[in-house]
């Protein structure tokens, strides 16, 4: 077991996560600022993580 590939996989469900929970905000309506301010957030973190979790995965190699 590699604690990186663990740690990618990890960081790759949170950013689904967060893009699902900014997918759901905006189909509910983003009429208020803070509902706008939530989406934004959510958005760009779940983008975050879910390209630094593919990254993590492809670039570690498997040792045994």
């Amino acid at each position: 077991m590699n604690l990186k590939r663990i740690f990618g996989a990890v960081l790759t469900v949170l950013g689904i996560g967060g893009l699902i929970y900014a997918a759901v905000l905006f189909v509910n309506g983003a009429g208020a600022t803070g509902e706008l301010k939530a989406l934004v957030i959510y958005g760009i973190l779940g983008f975050i993580f879910f390209i630094a979790g593919i990254s993590l995965v492809r670039t570690t190699k498997d040792e045994s």
